[in-house]
């Protein structure tokens, strides 16, 4: 195994909220580092990230664009993804096979405490899962030009959504309300910044001297937590030297016990140049990260892991992988496929290689039958690695092709879909029997109705989806009397039945069963019975499949030629179609069981959501794994979902989610039911 490659290389996702600049960063980034020769810009549509058509329409990220470059020796490769909570999917499965995170973020556009934290808190469940995972992180404050904010009023913002610690690596300076460079904390040398060019070194302005003693103190204490001789310095009141302190920010931030914290303007390259030479120098190596994994640092079986899927209109499947350990090379047999061409991607520009050592990000094609997150050998025997989990569905779009010659192909279709964004899902309901399509938002499945026009031209139609209502009835009915009896020539047909119809529990379903004496019906004709009940029950009186009802042969006649097990059906619906209307026929629907997570500040004003969305509250607590953060159960109708995510997000500034799952059936408020029954609808204006 090749330890030099490995050392001189470096993985970095970049993430961060919808608008905080990240694909602009990522494009001085390239810049920077001599990738590119001409910068884009999220609104001309030419940037190398978010180079996807569904991108460029709503110049937003809505996938992981992966590019690599080289900087003073060391390939980087950077790994630009969604801000949307919509697109958290792909931010999660990108993560995990990365050395470091920058989170890039922008400040509020004052200083008040409330639009700070209001800032800030869109960043919680990304802090979270960095948290959980350990993945070494730092933060890029970007857009500082456009607001006069206190740096250190905005760090300690940050503070409260992170568990880590916040180091403040830099100090900004702004004069007459412009950003103009920048003091390193390490060194305490101060510079200036210039557009396009490396900042050059200043005196340190003396109107900043106390602020930037206060901020520096704060980096060493929170450094000293964590090394004992750089507390007894401190204790000592002597002068740390710059290689400790730096040594202390490469192991802390390695191990991901701090988090340092930087600030500039990308779309400027302000800051860009100390945000990369700190990568360089403070970022974990790639065969750290693969310890942390569990996996041997010289071992030599190739292991990679796929962090995202791409569909291609020239290339067909394109998977982008992690190598673990190992070395790949072209025409290798991963998990008993073999593998296509190797490549490193600038965005959707393609670069052909022969090899990829352990600790590289490269695309391999023609994997079939590989999934992303899925772990792939040279053997097919590897440990699983750890994978992001799959995020629930929370909202919903019944679809179906605009020419009905299509349906054929979109099972297909929805397969590669489904490849490519694992957070969607897609069903074909049995009782409404239509193709549902679920995902995280509105915005979410429109990309991936906007997919399934491009990629493989199949537009779609699409209505809100039916709401799987039952009926059930509230009293019985005795004797029920039903006989068919039809000639037609030859011979006849002739069956005759008395039914017993009676309620059952709720979830109890339906039971069938027969009290016939002295063989009135003689038992070959029974089944024939059962069959022409459960037929009417799907789609009973009102117009729904029928539940919790039990149904009791006690009596008939037969003739001894003309009755067969088919006109004993036809005889059985005929009673039912009697019956069920004496039975006082009532309206179900389905009930969600909902957990809800949200920041305390938000708690009431949801349950209000709940509440009035003919929700039951069941209760809620304090989340034991999220300071300031509750979970709320309840039951909520499902008929109530359909925008439910949507004005939770409102309500929580993003944040807010939840899951669900099937409960059970409940009866229909008469007058909802009322309105159902007379429009003919689905309460969402469907049937």
């Amino acid at each position: 195994m090749n330890e030099n490659v490995r050392a001189s290389t470096r993985n970095v996702a970049i993430v961060g909220p919808y608008l905080s600049g990240k694909t602009t960063l990522l494009e001085s980034l390239l810049s920077v580092t001599g990738a590119i020769t001409r910068k884009g810009s999220v609104r001309d549509g030419n940037t190398v990230g978010d180079s996807a058509a569904e991108a460029r329409d709503r110049q937003m990220s809505v996938e992981v664009s992966a590019a690599s470059t080289e900087y003073e020796g060391v390939r980087f490769t950077f790994v630009d993804c969604p801000g949307s909570v919509e697109f958290a999917q792909e931010t999660y499965n990108a993560l995990m096979g990365v050395d470091a995170a920058v989170v890039v973020c922008e400040p509020a556009n004052d200083n008040n405490e409330n639009g700070l934290r209001q800032k800030v808190l869109t960043l919680a469940p990304l802090f979270k899962f960095l948290d959980d995972w350990e993945i070494p992180h730092l933060v890029f404050i970007n857009k500082m030009d456009r607001v006069s904010n206190n740096f250190m009023d905005m760090l300690h913002a940050l503070k409260a959504v992170s568990k880590r610690p916040l180091v403040p690596h830099q100090y900004p300076i702004i004069q007459d309300e412009q950003l103009t460079g920048f003091i390193d904390l390490v060194s305490e040398q101060a510079y200036q910044y210039h557009s396009g060019a490396p900042a050059d070194p200043i005196p340190l302005p003396a109107s900043l001297k106390a602020q930037e003693q206060a901020a520096r103190a704060e980096m060493l204490e929170e450094l000293a937590n964590f090394d004992d001789h750089l507390l007894e310095e401190l204790l000592e009141e002597i002068e740390p030297p710059q290689e400790e302190i730096l040594q202390d920010l490469k192991l802390e931030l390695g191990a991901d016990l701090v988090v340092p914290v930087f600030c500039g303007v990308a779309d400027r390259d302000f800051g860009v140049r100390p945000l990369l030479e700190a990568l360089l120098r403070e970022a974990p190596e790639p065969q750290d990260t693969a310890q942390r994994r569990g996996l041997g640092a010289t071992a030599e079986t190739p292991i990679a892991q796929v962090l995202k899927t791409y569909y291609t209109p020239q290339g067909g499947k394109l998977s982008l992988v992690r190598v673990w350990q190992g070395k790949l090379t072209d025409g290798i047999v991963l998990n008993g496929t073999r593998a296509g061409g190797i490549y490193r991607l600038l965005g959707q520009q393609q670069n052909s290689i022969n090899e990829a050592e352990a600790g590289e990000i490269v695309a391999l094609s023609r994997l079939d039958g590989v999934k992303t997150g899925d772990t792939i050998s040279a053997n097919g025997q590897a440990t699983e690695l750890p994978k992001a989990d799959i995020l629930r569905p929370v909202y919903a779009l019944a679809i179906a092709p605009e020419k009905r010659n299509d349906e054929v192909k979109l099972s297909a279709a929805l397969t590669k879909l489904l490849e490519e964004d694992p957070s969607l899902m897609w069903e074909q309901h049995g009782d409404t029997h239509e193709v549902i399509l679920w995902g995280q938002g509105e915005i979410h499945l429109q990309v991936a109705l906007d997919r399934l026009r491009r990629k493989y031209n199949l537009p779609m139609g699409t209505h809100l989806p039916q709401v799987p209502y039952k009926e059930t009835i509230r009293k019985p009915a005795a004797s029920v009397h039903g006989r068919y009896k039809h000639q037609s020539g030859g011979h006849g047909q002739f069956g005759d039945v008395y039914l017993d119809i009676k309620p059952l529990g709720r979830g109890e379903g339906f039971n069938f069963s027969e009290k016939i004496v002295g063989g009135v019906v003689p038992k070959q004709y029974i089944p024939g019975v059962e069959v022409g009940v459960k037929e009417f029950l799907v789609h009973g009186p009102l117009g729904f499949p029928v539940v919790d009802v039990a149904v009791t042969l006690t009596n008939g006649s037969y003739h001894t030629v003309d009755s067969s097990e088919q006109a004993f059906k036809q005889a059985a619906r005929l009673a039912m179609q009697t019956g069920m209307t004496q039975c006082e026929p009532t309206l179900l629907e389905p009930i969600a069981s909902i957990e809800v997570n949200t920041p305390s500040e938000f708690t009431s004003k949801v349950m209000q959501l709940v509440s009035g969305r003919r929700g039951q509250i069941l209760g809620y607590e304090g989340r034991s794994d999220w300071s300031g953060w509750d979970k709320l159960i309840a039951y909520l109708p499902q008929a109530e979902m359909q925008n439910f995510i949507v004005e939770l997000r409102s309500l929580t500034l993003g944040v807010g989610s939840f899951q669900w799952q099937y409960h059970h059936l409940q009866e229909v408020p008469d007058k909802l039911a009322e309105r159902v029954l007379a429009t003919g609808s689905n309460g969402n204006g469907n049937r």
